[in-house]
């Protein structure tokens, strides 16, 4: 497994925040809103250090009568008071509005991230596992909105903190703020040591974390192999080893982080007693106020808390790139399907179907139908058969365009279908798989799958038609029973009607079948006998199978061997040129009479 997608490029990357910020655009007053705020509330945190300066020089100053003084704290500490209240009220609506637009502009980007899924060909889901788009859609994602309401907008709070401290200290008093902050190239040196090393140990950590769960998946799913073939010992070993690795480089990120945050209060002491050192000279010389030392020193405290916390939002950050570097390259990633949504609306389907010389590949220069062309008229049914691998269900992937071919045409109803919307043709073709796929919901649900225009009255009458009422009516709920995820309550034939019926229920003109009789009993299998003969009855057909007892009523069977048609005419026709359809057909026979 590819794991290159777990590591980040650039600790900090522009072009990413610039494009995350463009999904800001129409929450720009919110975003005014958010920044008014950050600047009302570090203003009040600041006006009250002062506030609380004055009022010790006003009491210690000797301007207060005696009596004046219990008069003073009380209003003093009432405006404070109120201060504070403000500023809670205000920090509030802060965290409140920020999470909100965090939260709106994480749904957009989930939206516009699902929307483009939609559109991606089934060659980007050969590629890509689905554990990963998953992945995609819910820890990146947070990852992101997690950047916004701790990571940037913290940042942002901290950095005008940080300025508004340093100028104040200047304009009350310059020489004592070069003091205090004399260690500031220091603090910085130390600051960009520990980011790069930061940054390191979080690259080795995700790659080892990526390496633990790929190993866990793959032997999870096939535990059942690892105990027949008694690898317990051997892949606990295996396990061990990447568990010790990943041990080993958080051990090294934890030495870095408990090396820096020590380090941060070693700064701010030798900040402190800096000020302590020069501010007790200055007020032993009378040229400082005990309250401006005071000042100074709640300073200090609020320039070093956001210092402190740089080491967690760093990680936040960090875990933010590399996730948004993830996502806008899966929002980048093209369609191989050139020109799908913007063909031609096909309001009418006849069915007729043209393959002129069609070769395909999945992988570049293996092809797996060379030379392919038939033609398939309004209203026929047409069988496919072939050894497994041949290229049959290849045919029926490209008539719905999940694949585009790279030479040659495909034609419906004379028009290519590349010049067809691939909505409106797909719209208008029934697809019935081997392996059904039912969602979560009901029995109803996933007749209709959404589609408004399925009345209740058409289901029941499909459902009778393909031969599902007898099963249906059996469920406790009729057609509003529930199915488990994946229809884990139904059995593979029970499946296959329901999916007969989905498939009627939006009366295609153009119907494929694709081994829609394998891997069944025989009373089933007659049901959904009788049930493609009622399905293809006035439709274009394509009917791929392995049974060939099922396909002896079409008008016309093609055989594919290694990706060419071989041998093409109706089941006796095929008999009588003792080619591959004879030895499959008699391959078969002996097997079921053994």
């Amino acid at each position: 497994m590819n794991h290159s997608d777990e590591l980040v490029g650039k600790a900090y990357d522009a072009k990413l925040m610039k494009r995350f910020f463009s999904y800001l655009k129409p929450y720009r007053l919110y975003v005014v809103i958010i920044i008014f705020l950050i600047i009302t509330t570090t203003g009040i945190s600041l006006l009250g250090l002062n506030l609380v300066a004055k009022a010790l020089e006003y009491i210690t100053d000797g301007k207060l009568a005696e009596n004046e003084k219990v008069s003073f704290l009380i209003k003093f500490t009432a405006i404070y008071f109120l201060m504070q209240a403000l500023k809670g009220i205000l920090g509030y609506w802060q965290l409140y509005i920020t999470n909100y637009v965090g939260q709106k502009v994480i749904n957009d980007i989930r939206n516009q991230l699902y929307s483009h899924l939609q559109g991606l060909s089934m060659s980007f889901y050969d590629r890509n596992p689905v554990g990963r788009l998953v992945t995609r859609m819910t820890s990146d994602v947070e990852n992101l909105a997690e950047l916004f309401a701790s990571g940037l907008i913290a940042f942002f709070v901290d950095i005008f903190l940080m300025l508004s401290i340093c100028v104040m200290m200047f304009i009350t008093d310059w020489r004592l703020a070069l003091i205090s902050l004399a260690i500031l190239p220091a603090l910085f040196a130390v600051t960009m040591i520990f980011r790069s090393k930061a940054r390191q140990t979080y690259r080795d950590s995700r790659k080892q974390i990526a390496a633990l769960n790929s190993y866990l998946q793959e032997n999870v799913v096939g535990m059942a192999i690892v105990q027949i073939f008694r690898r317990e010992k051997r892949n606990y070993d295996d396990f061990e080893r990447l568990n010790h690795e990943m041990m080993v480089t958080n051990i090294k990120s934890l030495f870095y982080f408990a090396l820096f945050f020590p380090s941060i209060n070693l700064f701010f002491t030798i900040s402190t007693a800096l000020l302590i050192w020069q501010g007790a000279g200055s007020i032993m010389a009378g040229a400082l106020t005990f309250p401006v030392f005071y000042l100074f020193w709640s300073y200090l405290q609020k320039f070093f808390q956001p210092i402190r916390d740089l080491g967690e939002k760093y990680n936040i950050l960090q875990s933010a790139m590399a996730s948004s570097e993830r996502l806008f390259k899966l929002m980048d990633t093209p369609s191989d399907i050139s020109g799908s949504a913007q063909g031609r609306i096909v309001d009418i389907l006849r069915g007729d179907i043209k393959f002129r010389n069609v070769n395909f590949s999945y992988e570049k220069d293996n092809y797996v139908l060379k030379d392919v062309s038939f033609h398939v008229s309004p209203g026929e049914s047409v069988a496919i058969v072939g050894l497994t691998g041949s290229g049959k269900t290849t045919i029926t992937n490209l008539l719905l365009r999940f694949y585009d071919i790279q030479e040659g045409e495909i034609l419906i109803d004379d028009i290519p279908i590349k010049d067809i919307d691939i909505s409106s043709l797909r719209s208008k073709v029934g697809l019935i798989l081997q392996d059904v796929h039912l969602f979560t919901g009901t029995v109803s649900e996933n007749i209709k799958l959404g589609n408004s225009a399925i009345t209740d009255e058409t289901m029941e009458s499909v459902i009778e038609y393909v031969n599902a009422s007898e099963f249906i009516s059996r469920l406790p709920g009729g057609f509003k029973s529930e199915v488990k995820e994946r229809g884990a309550t139904f059995s593979v034939g029970e499946k296959q009607l329901l999916s007969f019926a989905r498939a009627l229920a939006i009366d295609p003109k153009l119907l494929i079948l694709d081994e829609a009789t394998s891997s069944i009993d025989t009373e089933t299998e007659q049901l959904i006998q009788q049930a493609m003969e009622k399905l293809i009855k006035g439709r274009t057909s394509i009917i791929i199978a392995h049974r060939l007892s099922t396909i002896k009523k079409a008008d016309r069977i093609i055989v594919i061997h290694k990706g060419r048609m071989v041998e093409e005419g109706t089941h006796q026709e095929l008999l009588a040129q003792n080619g591959i359809y004879t030895k499959l057909y008699e391959l078969q026979y002996k097997m079921q009479n053994k």
